[in-house]
């Protein structure tokens, strides 16, 4: 089997989560400056076999489009133009932010530690590819 990526999409950076060739377990993998993502991806794929991109879709609490949603849709778009014979899943990601910081504080992540935000996207991937795997078992 081949990994499935989980991408948590940001303006500045990307947190990017990985799946074992099983498919049983979901690990934060690295967090990429938003202008390098494509190339970062590129690399890995050259090395891993990928079946899918997971990306996370920003939603209000209404269920409507949010802020964010457009620049997501944009590299979507460009994910697919990069990478057509891999499928892409969109997800859901409302409330991953906060799930992942209470998360870090329930681990015992210390004070000083929960303030680098790249561990909040990577454990907002985890998050997210998680939240694909229970849906998709």
């Amino acid at each position: 089997m081949a990994r499935i990526i989980a991408i948590d999409y940001g303006k500045k950076r990307v947190g990017l989560a990985v799946t074992d060739p099983l498919q049983l377990i979901a690990t934060p993998l690295e967090v990429v400056e938003t202008p390098k993502i494509m190339g970062y991806l590129s690399d890995y794929l050259g090395k891993e076999s990928v079946e899918r991109f997971v990306v996370g879709m920003p939603k209000d609490l209404k269920n409507r489009d949010a802020d964010a949603t457009p620049l997501v849709e944009a590299f979507v778009k460009q994910l697919r133009r990069k990478f057509p014979e891999i499928p892409i899943e969109l997800i859901d990601e409302r409330f991953t932010s906060k799930i992942a910081f209470q998360a870090m504080i329930d681990g015992g992540v210390k004070k000083m530690d929960r303030r680098d935000k790249g561990l909040i996207d990577r454990t907002s991937a985890v998050i997210i590819l998680q939240s694909y795997m229970e849906a998709n078992k």
